[in-house]
């Protein structure tokens, strides 16, 4: 597939890595793409947590103050792109006053300080994933690892990025497009 080809539209979808991903970054990863277009990709990570870290430290971290609002939220591990910078995938009936990303049907992205500050004062997101990091694509370069068979893509329920225990994410994302993740095999056979 080209780069210049932009009639694959994956915003919105999951990409389920396939179990012989040679990255261990992205090994059993299930990523939610969140803007695709012809100069590229960028998606995050949904079932993989930071190790020891709470949104209560992140909102510690930045002096927000917490309420009552409840900040034993885990933080993600986004990808291994600006893993300094974090983003909020979120349910789309919150809109950021600085900025909030539409990334499909009843989510949204947003990567300003505010909704932190929202959350803080119980007024942020019915359902949100906080990451630190992003993956990234160049042009094309997500088009051919599909094309190589590194990814399968799925569409990408609420339930399963925000209700679904995170080791079950990977094979909850693969049943939702009727895979049994017991018949996928990490190496090609010979007939």
């Amino acid at each position: 597939m080209k780069a210049s080809d932009t009639s694959l539209d994956l915003i919105g979808k999951c990409l389920i890595a396939m179990p012989d991903m040679p990255d261990v970054r992205f090994q059993s990863s299930v990523i939610f793409i969140c803007a695709h277009s012809a100069e590229g990709a960028m998606g995050l990570i949904v079932n993989k947590c930071v190790e020891d870290v709470k949104l209560e430290d992140l909102m510690d971290q930045l002096s927000i103050p917490k309420g009552t609002a409840q900040t034993d939220w885990p933080i993600y591990f986004g990808g291994p792109v600006e893993h300094g910078r974090g983003f909020v995938l979120h349910s789309s009936e919150y809109r950021s006053e600085l900025s909030s990303m539409d990334t499909g049907e009843g989510f949204a992205m947003t990567a300003t300080i505010d909704i932190l500050e929202d959350i803080g004062a119980g007024n942020g997101p019915e359902k949100a994933l906080i990451a630190l990091g992003y993956a990234g694509w160049g042009p094309g370069q997500l088009e051919g690892e599909l094309a190589n068979n590194g990814w399968l893509v799925s569409d990408a329920g609420i339930d399963v990025i925000f209700d679904t225990p995170d080791r079950k994410k990977w094979s909850a994302a693969l049943g939702a497009i009727g895979i049994d993740p017991a018949i996928l095999s990490s190496s090609g056979g010979r007939a």
